[in-house]
């Protein structure tokens, strides 16, 4: 069967913060701190939704939720953020998260944003492949103690003024 995506619907809140922190224990080893940072993530993106600036989708695949992304307003009226971007590791290797960028990148186009960023971790090699490949580019990193773990925190940022390449 082939994944779908879906706009968010309420009962999959709890599902995003459940999947991040399975995951990322799972994957690197993470404190519970780090899903406590995705609840509260999460709960600010409930409180304020604004359809018509923001988007949360959700891919499925043979009807139970394998990954999210959600596109949420930026410090500025010309910029977004990707958020809570994560495939789980059954679904891996089907462009689900590139085709969760995609359409969050979709969407801020749409909406007149020119640029979006996003915040991810160096330790995370494969979404930063992902973010180098869609046109993203590394302009802040810094190193910080989080999660139970030495990391080095990254700033990534497209500019959609541009077409869209590939």
């Amino acid at each position: 069967m082939r994944p779908v995506l879906r706009p968010l619907r309420p009962e999959d809140l709890g599902w995003v913060v459940a999947a991040h922190g399975r995951i990322y224990t799972a994957e690197y080893g993470w404190d519970p701190s780090f899903e406590a940072l995705v609840a509260g993530i999460v709960r600010d993106v409930a409180a304020g939704f604004d359809p018509a600036r923001e988007c949360a989708w959700i891919a499925e695949l043979e009807g139970a939720p394998v990954g999210s992304a959600f596109l949420v307003r930026g410090p500025d009226a010309e910029t977004a953020k990707l958020r809570l971007v994560i495939v789980d590791p059954q679904a891996r290797g089907l462009g689900l998260g590139r085709t969760l960028a995609r359409a969050c990148e979709d969407f801020a186009r749409a909406q007149g944003y020119s640029r979006i960023t996003l915040w991810t971790h160096s330790v995370l090699l494969a979404a930063r492949a992902l973010y180098a490949s869609e046109g993203y580019r590394l302009v802040a990193s810094a190193p910080h103690h989080s999660f139970g773990h030495d990391l080095v925190e990254e700033t990534w940022e497209k500019d959609l003024t541009a077409p869209r390449t590939a």
